[in-house]
């Protein structure tokens, strides 16, 4: 077992590792087979404090560093990770029940948001723009917001804090960082000892483990914190944006999908078959923008649906640790509760099981399910687990409609022979994503991450990351003399 489980199962601020002083303890279990990984005792309001505090007293030095002397840390940090591959794979794997496949997936991304973070302490440019009085200068500064505060979620943890935490960073802020509580480790506290190892002064990046029962809204409602950047679901979403607005805060939300991947009567079959399959099915489906919905046009469902239900029979569900796993478990008991009641409720309501995977503790093989009915909600809502429901559709405009079909807006695919046609399709979506001819899952540094409707407000990746972690300040000088009227 990595020792990252007894030697980081602290909190971590203002550069000290030490033990929480909330009233409980959260135990830190293995989802597969339910082994103790760690103890921490939780951080209290008085630790939330603590940390914004010290990120608030480090922030301004650091603002006023050097960007090159910045970038330093970050060219460090990628190195580290390089370095220490096979221990964060395995911290993987046991805190997630990620399979190694899904590690891999995870640290390559990481890897790639380091680089782009290298380049971020360089990003912020300022402009000077012309005024309608003479003499007069107008400069605008691109500055830091202050201090960032970072909600992760347990699905990405690794990578989803670092995406946020790395260019907020490098882009002049302080970070204090909440991982999930079933993550506190992948999503937290290897994060921490990551960014000290690589120099980073003591203060800029502060880690608090803790839970809402404890401390209630005080790491939204600080008075420190200028941005939430929050990952996870709508309704807690929806919850801090309320806050944050009311404080007036910004929020940067990343919330849930109910993606589709579509599948036109001229498209490759074989290949969109794979493509479904692993949108659906990659990391068991705790992904945002996995496929829920999987829609074939009516011409050729039989044959996809008979080659997409023998592949995903071939996706061998297990213990992750086994190289040869691709559907480890999924990460506690409630969500493999509620995966399996959502199989059990959809045959209930006459959805054909195509396949009717068994639930085994955490882990829960795949499902397929057909002749869902059409006004079910279960086709509206995001199902976080290894659940395809199949919908056959006569023509582009029905399956127009029956994407839209729901509150979310977040990825999505179309797969057809003409790649301009899935372009015009793409356009009819109400979606902050969408890819032609290939999966639902994707995230690139530089291209704008987000969605539409309950899937989220605002967007990180390149420019948009630096619009989300500064702001922007007009400074004039008057080089003559103003004329004024009293």
């Amino acid at each position: 077992m990595s020792s990252y489980f007894t030697d980081l199962a602290q909190q971590y601020i203002d550069g000290e590792w030490r033990p929480g002083t909330g009233s409980w303890d959260i135990i830190d279990f293995n989802p597969y087979d339910g082994e103790k990984l760690a103890s921490i005792t939780i951080a209290a309001v008085d630790e939330i404090d603590q940390a914004y505090r010290a990120a608030e007293r480090a922030q301004k030095q650091w603002a006023a560093t050097n960007p090159y002397a910045r970038r330093a840390v970050f060219e460090k940090a990628l190195r580290l990770v390089e370095e220490r591959e096979a221990e964060i794979t395995e911290a993987i794997i046991a805190e997630l029940g990620g399979t190694h496949l899904k590690a891999g997936f995870e640290l390559h991304l990481a890897k790639e948001f380091l680089r782009e973070s290298i380049q971020w302490s360089l990003r912020p440019e300022g402009r000077i723009l012309p005024s309608p009085v003479d003499g007069k200068e107008n400069r605008v500064y691109r500055v830091p917001v202050g201090v960032v505060g970072v909600i992760s979620p347990f699905n990405f943890p690794f990578l989803l804090s670092i995406k946020s935490v790395a260019p907020a960073l490098a882009l002049g802020n302080a970070v204090v960082l909440k991982p999930h509580q079933n993550t506190p480790i992948v999503g937290g506290t290897l994060v921490a000892k990551l960014f000290e190892d690589a120099g980073l002064p003591g203060g800029l990046l502060n880690v608090v483990v803790t839970d809402i029962a404890e401390i209630g809204d005080a790491f939204i409602e600080h008075p420190v914190p200028k941005v939430i950047s929050f990952t996870g679901s709508d309704k807690v979403g929806r919850h801090v944006a309320t806050v944050c607005a009311s404080l007036f805060k910004r929020s940067v939300l990343e919330l849930g999908g109910n993606s589709a991947i579509v599948v036109l009567d001229d498209a490759d079959i074989d290949y969109a078959v794979d493509a479904a399959v692993f949108s659906r099915y990659v990391h068991q489906g705790q992904v945002c923008m996995a496929a829920n919905r999987v829609l074939v046009d009516r011409s050729i469902a039989d044959e996809f649906t008979e080659k997409f239900v023998a592949k995903v029979r071939t996706l061998r569900a297990g213990d992750p640790q086994d190289p040869r796993t691709v559907i480890g478990p999924l990460i506690n008991s409630q969500q493999a509760e509620s995966v399996s009641a959502t199989v059990e409720q959809a045959v209930a309501e006459g959805a054909t099981a195509l396949l009717h995977g068994r639930t085994t503790g955490n882990l829960v093989e795949p499902s397929v399910l057909t002749d869902v009915p059409a006004g079910s909600e279960l086709l509206r809502q995001e199902v976080f687990g290894p659940v395809a429901f199949l919908i056959p559709f006569d023509g582009e405009e029905e399956a127009v409609r029956i994407v839209n079909d729901t509150p979310y807006g977040l990825s999505g695919a179309v797969h057809t022979g003409d790649v301009e046609r899935g372009v015009a399709f793409a356009q009819q979506i109400d979606t902050g994503m969408f890819h032609v001819n290939d999966g639902t899952v994707h995230d690139e540094p530089v291209v704008p991450f987000g969605g539409e409707k309950h899937s989220g407000l605002g967007r990180l990746n390149g420019e948009s990351t630096v619009d989300a972690f500064t702001t922007q300040k007009w400074i004039s000088v008057q080089h003559g003399r103003s004329g004024f009227p009293f």
